[in-house]
């Protein structure tokens, strides 16, 4: 025998070669935990053997309608139990599932569903209107199914039929049209909009059952978890929670409408032990009111990601008794990626120490192949000295498979053989990654690079600031200056202009300091994010001019 003795008679089989895909999670969770709760929705409670009779029957509706394999499925709803039920049974037919950010205006969801070429629309009531104005438009408008979830305020239906009497069409015994090749498309999700180009990432099969999987063991869940729906289903399938919960045999409990109130309701009812929310969703627990506050003796762990959330609201939740963890998340890698593991010797640190440790985004992950903070056009790494400046670049299987008819950006995207994040890092000694900024939010006065991260840093910590985002504004002499724009916490007076500018001088090198401050609510995507894009309209800058002119 010839050759490398292990490649003779070993060989892929069905019996020890299979796709990686999440949907196999669900037969086996059903199998052992028939009984379990595994949907919780106001007052409904649904077992895991009902949930995967009802996502087969969803699968068979959308075969014997005419769904064929690789075909956009949409969904327009917050997190609600079809929300849920759509991430296994849409896949299961063999259907590309694109799960629409259900705060988008009318333009941006007829620009989805159209480039997308969606088949089938799922569309909740509450957003029934924006959907009927969003499909006047499409020449070739998909069937359109009503969800008429049972917490539902309002909104007309506007659809061939209602969700309960599509699933009737459907076979509970349905097997399923299951992927050939672990590569195949599994979801559809556009960028969240902090830029004014959404772009649709592709994720696979195999890169969304690594990443699922990746966040059980990175974040050391338990079995059964108690998970709240917090983060939106839309934003990167909620990380992929949506199949890591089912993996776990745990218990989604859904949530409409994300409110301090609601979660501290939710954490006391149904004994939620885990969730992921973004800064501004921690920031409305630290001021939320004592009538809507409830205690709890469990312990409750948070991951957040974006922003790193202010040390006054980090110290204020840790108090309540809430375990935080910050993380990277990026669409194009299925979720997080990078976490900031909590080294146990921080907890000897001073609270503000303690807090700026943490906000880190930290290290890669088990599955992630590949991280660095390097110069972008050299993919050479920077110097691990906490100080440098590059761009963060990824490389593993929980990467995109690309961009959606965008060639150009992918290949772009892809450059030197890693994914380029777009976001500009720096790499401390001990490993730690920690974000300074998004390439296009540096802002270039005089010749001198300013981090909008270290400004905002500093804006968080005055007591009148709930929220803050620096942008750059024209400036005639220095070509651009800092912009502060700031969402106040409840209940607060408006500081003048030139306490805030003082405040950030007695901290900053002054030419880091905001030369102008704008008070009011910040937009949001989604999922939390500031839309920075709209703040630089506000301001005026070259970059928000740039734009809006479509270059």
């Amino acid at each position: 025998m010839s050759g490398n003795i292990y490649e003779h008679g070993l060989d892929r089989t069905p019996a020890n070669y299979l796709p990686l895909t999440p949907l196999q999670f669900l037969d086996r969770c059903a199998d052992q935990y028939p009984d379990r709760t595994a949907i919780v929705h106001g007052t409904l409670r649904q077992s895991w053997s009902q949930t995967r009779e009802r996502c087969r029957r969803l699968a068979s509706a959308l075969v014997k309608r005419g769904i064929k394999k690789g075909d956009t499925v949409s969904i327009l709803a917050p997190n609600t139990p079809a929300m849920v039920e759509a991430h296994h049974g849409v896949p299961l037919s063999g259907a590309v599932l694109n799960a629409i950010n259900c705060r988008l205006d009318a333009e941006g969801v007829r620009f989805i569903l159209h480039h997308g070429e969606s088949k089938v629309l799922f569309v909740d009531r509450e957003f029934s209107a924006l959907a009927a104005k969003a499909l006047e438009q499409l020449d070739s408008k998909p069937l359109v199914i009503d969800i008429a979830d049972v917490e539902a305020i309002g909104g007309e239906l506007i659809g061939a039929m209602e969700y309960e009497t599509f699933l009737a069409e459907g076979d509970a015994d349905f097997a399923g049209v299951w992927p050939t090749d672990e590569w195949d498309a599994i979801a559809l999700n556009y960028t969240s909009g902090t830029t004014s180009d959404p772009k649709g990432v592709v994720p696979s099969h195999r890169g969304a059952y690594l990443m699922s999987l990746l966040q059980l063991t990175d974040w050391g869940m338990p079995r059964r978890p108690v998970y709240l729906w917090t983060l939106p289903l839309f934003h990167a399938n909620g990380w992929c929670f949506a199949w890591s919960i089912t993996a776990a045999a745990g218990t989604h409990v859904c949530l409409r409408k994300v409110t301090a109130a609601n979660i501290f309701a939710a954490i006391d009812q149904h004994g939620v032990d885990h969730f992921c929310a973004a800064p501004i969703v921690l920031a409305s627990l630290a001021t939320a009111t004592a009538a809507e506050r409830r205690s709890f003796s469990h312990t409750v762990r948070v991951r957040t990601a974006g922003s790193p959330p202010p040390a006054a609201v980090l110290k204020s939740v840790l108090e309540m008794g809430f375990e935080v963890e910050h993380v990277y998340g990026i669409t194009e890698a299925s979720g997080t990626p990078v976490s900031s593991f909590v080294n146990p010797d921080w907890h000897d640190q001073p609270m503000d120490e303690r807090a700026r440790l943490m906000a880190r985004q930290g290290n890669r992950s088990a599955v992630l192949e590949g991280l660095r903070v390097a110069d972008p056009a050299t993919c050479e790494p920077v110097p691990w000295d906490g100080k440098t400046q590059g761009e963060l670049l990824l490389k593993g299987n929980v990467v995109m498979k690309g961009y959606l008819k965008n060639p150009d950006a992918t290949a772009s995207a892809f450059s030197g053989g890693w994914f380029h994040t777009g976001d500009v890092a720096v790499m401390h000694p001990d490993g730690y990654i920690q974000i300074t900024d998004r390439s296009k939010d540096v802002i270039i006065s005089g010749g001198e690079n300013i981090s909008s991260v270290e400004v905002e840093d500093v804006l968080h910590r005055h007591p009148a600031v709930l929220i803050a985002a620096v942008v750059a504004q024209p400036d005639a002499k220095w070509g651009e200056s800092p912009c502060a724009f700031i969402e106040l916490k409840p209940d607060v007076a408006a500081p003048p202009e030139a306490d805030i500018i003082a405040f950030c001088r007695e901290r900053l090198a002054h030419y880091k300091c905001p030369v102008r401050v704008v008070y009011g609510a910040l937009p949001k995507t989604g999922t939390g994010k500031i839309q920075k894009f709209r703040l630089r309209e506000l301001a005026g800058s070259r970059e928000a001019i740039t734009e809006l002119s479509g270059s």
